[in-house]
């Protein structure tokens, strides 16, 4: 977890910011962390509660979750991606089975707009979505998920629009941080 003032690929500010590539870097800790969340899935799947054909991540924070979710679950996984014209889309080659059961597997969810962009580009060839997994669910009071939700951890952690960002009121710059980040060498 990283402190300061961020701006989320969602658009919202915050004061903190999971970065969870950092844990999925290493497959032992992605496969500790996943594990809980898999076992959940298992026992309601045992329990004729939730029923599954695949697993599906939004890249890219999503991938690494839904392959080691898959892997643990021992269902196919694959991921959704932007398209040219920057819509969430199924490529390189992935099929989806029409009336398939998908979980989405996420990284974080903040306001579950990727998963919904992931859930519309699966819907539209034909899948249903049965659930929702992430590692870190951060949701503001109020935003709900529209599936069954697994997640690893559950924090609280202020966010907000731009316009009502008590970070930008006191004048301090934001970051983006994910994939615009750039590696470090250590010593």
């Amino acid at each position: 977890m990283l402190e300061g003032h961020f701006l989320l690929s969602s658009g919202r500010h915050a004061d903190r910011y999971f970065q969870c590539a950092k844990l999925l870097q290493y497959p032992d800790r992605a496969a500790a962390a996943l594990q809980p969340v898999a076992a959940r899935i298992k026992t309601d799947i045992q329990a004729g509660n939730l029923e599954l054909d695949a697993i599906a991540g939004p890249a890219i924070g999503g991938i690494i979750v839904a392959y080691e979710l898959g892997r643990q679950l021992g269902l196919p996984a694959f991921f959704t991606e932007r398209d040219d014209a920057g819509n969430m889309s199924v490529r390189r080659g992935f099929e989806v089975r029409r009336g398939a059961r998908i979980l989405i597997a996420e990284d974080v969810i903040t306001t579950v707009k990727s998963s919904g962009e992931t859930a519309r580009a699966l819907e539209a060839l034909g899948a249903r979505i049965a659930a929702l997994a992430c590692i870190v669910d951060r949701r503001s009071p109020g935003v709900q998920a529209p599936w069954p939700l697994y997640p690893a951890c559950t924090v609280n952690v202020a966010n907000w629009e731009e316009e009502s960002c008590e970070l930008c009121k006191k004048g301090l710059p934001w970051v983006k941080p994910g994939s615009r980040v750039r590696a470090q060498s250590i010593s």
